[in-house]
């Protein structure tokens, strides 16, 4: 190997050659030129054997200035640096790298890979990993070795030495999806204080409402989703409505406020069938808030643009259940003094037409219709059906880009039909989790909302996500409005790229063309009136579970540095 690579090195230059073996590097150190080839000894796992000395590698960490007699630098796993311990929480880092540093070596960080999540702290955000090592405020590494390089590039050329209080470069609405709910339990005090420090410009509440007519932010009317009532004394209350959902749940409406505060909140987990878990450490923190205490929470946060209202099931709780939803949204806002014009937008959101007509006839509130199917078209009749109760559309990511297999293939006529209507267009749900990403995005979200905010004739207003953290970070990178000098890998990826490289025999098969949003999806039937059914007690104070049977549905929701970056090396053993 030796003769190899010092014949190889008469045709070509090399700025690296590593090795895990003294010996080698040793022995080639005196034909080598440091200032343009730099012999780099990589460290294995701590408990492994280096076969020159027969020391372990951890043991070898303990001896750097002997490391500089042969090598100019050294490459080590992240976890010589940031360890993580059994539950996967980093650790406070080592003192490596300024130890190397002091020792004349240069240090570089291995194994980062972006779909081999390597602690909660980074809330699978592999840039936020990098910027970790490079961007720290106590040392930087001198370069990564890495699976993904243009997430490197990123954090370099981007996202480094940005400090907190940058400058936003992008306009477009940050808007949470159930508070910070990638990190704390949904719609949770915990999740919307830290949604709020993460620089979210609209706070989101789907309104559920109680069996007493209170008003309470939660992702669902079935409890079951978001707490531990299945493990509660209320667990004799679960029920099966086909018309809400297939599965038996525990229902807002048949407890109390006082009986549904008391409940622990459990965080979203939605990928837990790839072994991906958020935040366990806080799975249960937090308290569920009523509605008004999260408009007196948005109140007194001036840094917020808008509040987004949502509500879902409304029909269904007038006519099964006696509650109107509706005024007890629009009373919660009043008394919190959003009927008068302020600096906060209130967004009321549904995917039913008739409570966005309801809300027109008694509000001047921003109107938000969800399509709640995937489109790839919207057919103009159902375009100005829409145009008559809302300003503004929410489309699921798949509606914007269509995909097969997880590869992106084409841009959909969705937004541009609803951009030519003078419509926003909000997107959703942006989540860090790699599996939720098209391959093309190289199992990144930065490159993913890079991608569909620069997207060529789109123009998205609003991104809807669970991680605001990573998002806004994304609005205030370098690297924007840069025009023809902004670095290609900040280009946004191009549909059927990927796809076009797959082989015959690797194919998926192909897909039907996604159908069009048409008139009779968007038209509702009115509302029914509401109700007037006998209160009855609390399940807590003794009343029998309601008997089970199918009812329907209805819900409302308001809403460039000189770092080193590797993509391969070359590894003498």
């Amino acid at each position: 190997m030796r003769s190899f690579v010092i014949s190889a090195s008469k045709r070509i230059v090399f700025s690296h050659i590593s090795s895990p073996e003294v010996n080698f590097l040793r022995g080639i150190s005196s034909r080598f030129n440091p200032k343009r080839t730099k012999l780099v000894f990589r460290f294995m796992a701590k408990n492994d054997v280096e076969p020159s000395t027969n020391q372990t590698y951890e043991s070898l960490l303990t001896n750097l200035t002997f490391i500089k007699t042969f090598a100019s630098g050294i490459l080590v796993p992240r976890g010589y640096i940031w360890p993580v311990d059994a539950s996967l929480y980093l650790q406070p880092h080592t003192s490596l790298v300024s130890d190397a540093h002091k020792a004349g070596l240069e240090v570089f960080g291995s194994d980062f890979v972006n779909d081999v999540p390597f602690s909660f702290n980074y809330s699978y955000d592999p840039l936020a990993e990098y910027l970790q090592f490079i961007d720290n405020g106590d040392f930087s590494v001198d370069g990564v070795l890495s699976d993904f390089p243009i997430t490197a590039f990123e954090a370099i050329g981007c996202f480094s030495q940005l400090g907190t209080n940058a400058t936003k470069q992008d306009k477009t609405l940050i808007i949470s999806k159930y508070g910070a709910s990638g990190d704390y339990p949904a719609c949770t005090d915990l999740a919307y204080n830290k949604a709020i420090e993460y620089g979210v410009d609209v706070l989101d509440c789907p309104v559920q409402i109680s069996k007493d007519g209170t008003p309470f932010c939660l992702n669902s009317i079935d409890l079951i989703e978001s707490t531990t009532v299945a493990q509660s004394s209320f667990s004799k209350f679960a029920m099966t409505i086909p018309q809400i959902k297939p599965t038996s749940g525990i229902f807002a409406f048949n407890l109390t406020w006082s009986d549904i505060k008391t409940l622990t909140p459990s965080i979203l987990n939605p990928f837990s069938k790839y072994r991906l878990f958020r935040n366990p450490e806080s799975k249960n923190s937090g308290y569920l808030v009523a509605l008004s205490d999260f408009l007196s929470l948005t109140k007194s946060h001036p840094s917020l643009s808008g509040v987004s209202i949502a509500v879902e099931n409304a029909a269904y709780l007038a006519e099964k259940q006696g509650l109107n939803v509706i005024d007890a949204v629009i009373n919660a806002l009043s008394e919190a003094g959003y009927d008068n014009p302020g600096s906060q937008k209130v967004y009321i959101q549904s995917t039913d037409s008739s409570v966005l007509l309801k809300f027109k006839e008694k509000t001047s509130y921003e109107l938000v219709y969800k399509i709640d199917e995937t489109v790839g078209d919207a057919d103009s009749a159902a375009v100005e059906d829409i145009k008559k109760f809302a300003s503004a559309v929410i489309v699921n990511k798949n509606s914007v880009f269509s995909n097969n297999d997880q590869f992106l293939t084409s841009t959909t006529k969705t937004v541009a039909k609803l951009n030519a209507a003078n419509l926003s267009v909000f997107v959703e749900t942006f989540s860090n989790e790699f599996v939720s990403q098209a391959w093309d995005f190289f199992s990144d979200a930065t490159v993913e909302i890079n991608s569909y905010l620069n997207a060529e004739g789109l123009k998205i207003d609003g991104i809807i996500t669970d991680f605001p953290k990573t998002a806004n970070r994304y609005r205030r990178n370098k690297c924007l409005n840069l025009g023809d000098k902004r670095p290609t890998y900040m280009d946004s990826a191009t549909p059927g790229a990927f796809f076009s490289l797959i082989t015959l025999d690797f194919l998926p098969p192909a897909q039907a063309p996604l159908p069009p949003l048409t008139e009779s999806e968007v038209a509702e039937p009115p509302l029914p009136p509401v109700a007037k059914i006998a209160p009855a007690s609390s399940p807590s104070s003794g009343t029998p579970a309601p008997q089970r049977n199918a009812q329907p549905k209805v819900a409302v929701c308001f809403f460039f540095s000189s770092l080193a970056v590797f993509t391969a090396s070359l590894l003498v053993l």
